[in-house]
């Protein structure tokens, strides 16, 4: 399993366990934001999130160093007592384990509300490092792309559980998302915009492909 380590960047995505929903109804979504903002905002900045029925996609990047230890330290001050140095180990256990504790407040939330027991999401949640600005930026149109893919819509602006409109129209949202340093990456919104046009651009030329085959 890939470490999530401080000053890197990851695409972040689970799915439920089984054939279950993650989530059965708009609150729900709201719900697992909430405790999103809660268990990972303090370690990671936030560039995209989409949400669908059974699974969720991320583009995070994990706060620097001195953040990170000094949450450890906060945290689990016995790690840092008489000057010892908070090691790798450390540093992937506590971000892991942020994950972790999402995971389990969201499922034991949605177990008492949907009578239900057991785990609810894949046990080992999925991560990808993203090394470079051009996949950083393709991984940010893919997620935002998803229910499009998924057949759950037409536009990106029809999904409300994703941050595209967060970013392009400055919807209020309690979950921040780093809007400001995606429109310098992008050199702003138009090009923003245009990339999400152009990755759209894949499901409509993959629709076009299997017409022709089965023609």
């Amino acid at each position: 399993m890939l470490p999530l380590q401080p000053d890197s960047s990851y695409h972040i995505f689970n799915h439920a366990n089984g054939f279950e929903d993650l989530f059965r109804c708009e609150g729900n979504y709201w719900f697992f934001l909430q405790k999103y903002q809660l268990y990972i905002e303090p370690i990671a900045e936030t560039y995209a999130y989409c949400l669908m029925p059974n699974h969720f996609h991320l583009v995070i990047r994990i706060r620097k160093r001195e953040v990170i230890e000094g949450l450890v330290a906060n945290n689990f001050p016995k790690v840092s007592n008489f000057g010892k140095v908070i090691g790798d180990r450390e540093i992937e256990k506590y971000l892991s384990k942020q994950f972790a504790n999402l995971f389990s407040c969201y499922t034991q939330s949605f177990n008492k509300v949907y009578n239900r027991m057991g785990s609810l999401f894949i046990k080992n949640f999925k991560r990808e490092l993203i090394e470079d600005k051009k996949y950083f930026l393709t991984t940010v149109a893919y997620v935002h792309r998803n229910p499009i893919h998924h057949g759950f819509c037409r536009t990106y602006e029809e999904w409300p559980y994703s941050s595209y409109r967060q970013i392009t129209e400055g919807i209020k949202s309690d979950l921040r998302t780093e809007s400001e340093k995606l429109m310098k990456m992008t050199l702003g919104l138009d090009e923003f915009i245009k990339l999400h046009r152009q990755s759209l651009r894949i499901i409509l030329d993959d629709i076009i492909a299997d017409d022709s085959t089965t023609a």
